[in-house]
């Protein structure tokens, strides 16, 4: 390929990283040309997924900021560029692959920061948003404010945080023996205050007064 030719291929993967949500890197060794063409269709509106050349994806990369990826380039290479919410296309990649083994994710690209295979497994197991914005408006109590902004959040960043609340509600959930008594035990003294005549409530008023 002419010197030219292969700075116009670096210049468009550069391109297309800088625009994309994610970019996931498979090998896609085995697989058909029909079938290729069924995982770029379930990708959605505005991804692609293309066939690339090690040596100027490497490149490409490097100008981007994710040398990481150049282990991953070796072999057959095919990219999925997603545009929009990469949870959608994150769950289609998983679908296609278990349909279809000879597909194998490498890693990849999310919000700027690279990713494992297992992690991207893990985007693509995050529940529908309904779900999450769901329990999101339950753990914060009728902050409308703040679950407002979510509406608009990256699925992604909404699944985070709901993860963060779940995982925080247990350890504020019933106290200890020990605080249950501890906490009883005011509420008995208070019962026992009210039940004493009104010249010992003023008596202990007027103490409290010259302390």
């Amino acid at each position: 390929m002419p010197t030219q030719a292969k700075a116009a291929v670096i210049d468009e993967i550069t391109e297309r990283f800088q625009k994309s949500s994610a970019a996931v890197l498979t090998e896609y060794r085995g697989l058909t040309v029909a079938q290729l063409t069924q995982l770029r269709r379930s990708l959605g509106e505005g991804s692609s997924y293309a066939v690339v050349k090690n040596t100027l994806t490497k490149r490409a990369a490097e100008e981007v900021g994710f040398s990481d990826l150049g282990p991953l380039l070796n072999g057959p290479t095919a990219i999925a560029f997603i545009e929009g919410e990469p949870v959608n296309a994150a769950k289609a990649i998983r679908d296609f692959a278990r349909a279809n083994p000879l597909l194998v994710v490498k890693g990849g690209v999310v919000d700027g920061r690279t990713v494992s295979p297992a992690e991207i497994t893990r985007l693509a197991d995050v529940e529908p948003r309904e779900v999450l914005l769901a329990k999101l408006a339950g753990a914060m109590k009728g902050n409308l404010t703040k679950a407002a902004g979510l509406f608009q959040a990256p699925l992604a960043q909404v699944a985070r945080l709901a993860a963060a609340l779940q995982e925080k509600k247990p350890a504020e959930a019933a106290p200890s023996g020990d605080t249950a008594a501890e906490a009883e035990a005011p509420a008995a003294d208070d019962a026992a205050a009210d039940s004493t005549p009104d010249t010992d409530s003023a008596a202990a008023d007027d103490a409290a007064s010259t302390d």
